[in-house]
């Protein structure tokens, strides 16, 4: 089974999703005149004049800000230190860079799928807000090719992020918390548990109260300790940034491997690290975009890609200059290539703690990085939560929520007993198939977030 979604996997991120995610970000980019450079300054406007840690109830949908947030707790994730360190050890430094391009254009992509969740939502009768890709896939498609194609999306995302991606999350909560704090993993698996149920079990306004404090601050936390190792290792830093850009282009040098295999798993690595952290493409924040009061969809369409700035090119970049500072440049243990032993004593898991141990210490290292990547992928289980269930009321009804949420509880405490790798590989092969319906939408209604992108420059 492992080896069947392998070879999935690897048809789909060196292939297809390359292209695809490329393709998308391309298009969207040059059919709205650059909107990630144009509106990039509006963006950040509207994100902090936004900005509040009390924005409380909405009656129904989410404050700007409150969105935004929530889009963000689900992109700064694992994918950000966990993902970012698998990329590098794989894919060598050089990966970092096709991230960056990848969410350059990706910024674009993002944009369309905020326009199209705003303008396809739908509001319940109670206030309430329904809105995604599954909306957005029925426009563009009517009949029982635009039914099979959002269903297929709806099953796709519960299981990748409502499922499988959550047990992800929670492995990665409970192996650093056990190797910081020697805590048993079943025992934080509970505790999890517990506080999530607390959440969920609160609905819409619950989860926005949660994630609008708690986003800003873990990610001031993460920047203020990466900004302190990169003082450091000041001296180190350019030296780094020279490292991401030559081996972006010859990989074979720390990865080995003839010319062609490297630098094919390096693009294949940042473009499929760079799909699980940023989620640009993948379909899931347009369901936290879709919940936010604005005037008109361009206005959220520009603060969805301050997220996508925000997670890729500040905490997955401090992140990944961190490990390379400490690790890959001249005299760290990785400077001659991730081989021989150091592949026995060096995971993705274990990376970033060993690269901010060589600063705070080995034990302060560990604790750190088990601290942030608890709130960091404690928020993205929120977030998925959300994004899961706002499909699992589209093909069910909100009857079922409450079952949902119990199997989804279920797998969060299966995700801290043992790391199984064909979860990880499930995640990423559902990740990638929910790309392919919400690509297909993207393009099928381009002039919607065309004409958007005219209005904001008319307004």
């Amino acid at each position: 089974m492992l080896q069947i979604v392998q070879t999935i996997n690897s048809y789909l991120s060196d292939y297809v999703l390359i292209f695809l995610l490329l393709g998308l970000g391309l298009w969207f980019t040059f059919k709205t005149g650059f909107v990630q450079i144009r509106y990039f300054k509006e963006g950040m406007q509207r994100f902090f004049g936004s900005l509040n840690l009390h924005g409380g109830s909405q009656n129904g949908g989410m404050s700007s800000f409150q969105a935004l947030a929530t889009a963000i707790a689900a992109q700064v994730g694992t994918g950000n230190i966990v993902g970012a360190s698998g990329a590098i050890l794989t894919g060598g430094p050089g990966a970092i860079f096709w991230m960056w391009i990848i969410a350059f254009f990706g910024m674009a992509t993002i944009y369309a799928e905020a326009v199209l969740a705003q303008e396809t939502r739908e509001i319940l009768p109670d206030g309430q807000i329904q809105g995604g890709p599954v909306y957005y896939i029925t426009t563009a498609f009517k009949g029982a090719t635009g039914k099979f194609l959002a269903g297929f999306f709806a099953v796709a995302i519960i299981i990748a992020l409502g499922f499988c991606g959550c047990m992800v999350q929670s492995n990665s909560i409970g192996s650093t918390c056990a190797t910081a704090f020697g805590i048993p993993s079943w025992l934080v698996g509970i505790a999890l548990v517990i506080i999530c149920a607390i959440i969920f079990i609160g609905g819409m306004d619950r989860l926005a109260s949660v994630t609008e404090k708690v986003v800003p601050i873990m990610a001031a936390v993460f920047l203020l300790a990466g900004i302190i190792v990169l003082l450091m290792r000041a001296a180190q830093l350019p030296e780094a940034i020279g490292l991401i850009f030559k081996y972006a282009f010859t990989p074979q040098a720390i990865i080995g491997g003839s010319f062609g295999a490297a630098i094919k798993t390096a693009i294949s690595q940042g473009a499929k690290r760079g799909l699980f952290s940023n989620e640009a493409g993948m379909g899931s924040t347009p369901h936290a975009h879709a919940q936010a009061k604005v005037e008109m969809p361009h206005d959220q369409g520009t603060v969805a890609m301050v997220g996508v700035f925000i997670d890729t090119f500040i905490v997955l970049t401090l992140n990944a200059l961190v490990i390379i500072t400490t690790l890959y440049t001249k005299g760290g243990i990785l400077h001659d290539g991730y081989t021989g032993a150091l592949t026995e004593q060096i995971g993705k898991a274990n990376l970033a703690q060993t690269a901010f141990g060589t600063v705070f210490g080995e034990a302060g290292g560990n604790i750190f990085v088990a601290i942030c990547l608890f709130f960091f992928a404690f928020s993205t289980i929120l977030g998925w939560n959300m994004f899961g269930k706002i499909n699992v009321i589209y093909l069910f009804g909100k009857e079922s929520v409450k079952y949902y949420n119990i199997i989804a509880l279920v797998f969060i405490f299966l995700g801290t007993l043992a790391s199984n790798d064909l979860v990880w590989e499930l995640t990423d092969m559902f990740n990638q198939l929910m790309v392919l319906p919400n690509a297909l939408a993207l393009f099928a209604l381009s002039a919607v977030v065309v004409n958007s992108a005219k209005l904001g420059h008319s307004k």
